[in-house]
């Protein structure tokens, strides 16, 4: 956030938002649209969604960052995921992610042990916590669907 603000950015992405056109945020793309991320102290989001991005609290055999191939579980059949079956594996690197207030937003999860967001979805706005530009073929698929989006 503070680089968006320092670059004049955060007008021109709200506005990006508010715009009605498609808008595709990835990893911190998908944190930095909520209120509140708790990441090196408290910081404030967009608050273009209501909710805080947390660290990840697992089990010793569990590693922080989340790193590597994990599946979606399909919440909410987005437009974006048009050819995406569930179970489908993605690529993640992450230690934060995204507790949404409205549960309705939530396009898929992935287990870490437990359930957490990994997409969401409202309105014109898309965000993966997931790289699909990192996942192969079916993340090929989700970039595909976004840019034939109108």
């Amino acid at each position: 956030m503070a680089e968006l603000r320092r670059r004049g950015l955060v007008e021109p992405v709200l506005a990006a938002i508010h715009s009605g056109r498609p808008f595709l945020g990835i990893c911190l793309g998908l944190q930095l649209l909520f209120d509140t991320s708790y990441e090196n102290g408290t910081h404030q989001g967009l608050g273009v969604l209501r909710g805080e991005v947390v660290c990840f609290r697992v089990p010793p055999e569990y590693s922080v960052p989340h790193m590597g191939w994990n599946q979606i579980s399909i919440r909410r059949r987005a437009p974006v995921l048009e050819g995406i079956n569930d179970g489908t594996y993605v690529y993640f690197v992450h230690s934060y992610y995204v507790v949404p207030q409205d549960r309705q937003v939530i396009a898929t999860e992935t287990d870490y042990p437990d359930p957490f967001c990994s997409m969401i979805w409202r309105d014109n706005v898309y965000a993966t916590q997931f790289h699909p530009e990192k996942s192969q073929s079916e993340g090929l698929r989700i970039l595909k669907n976004f840019a034939e989006l109108r």
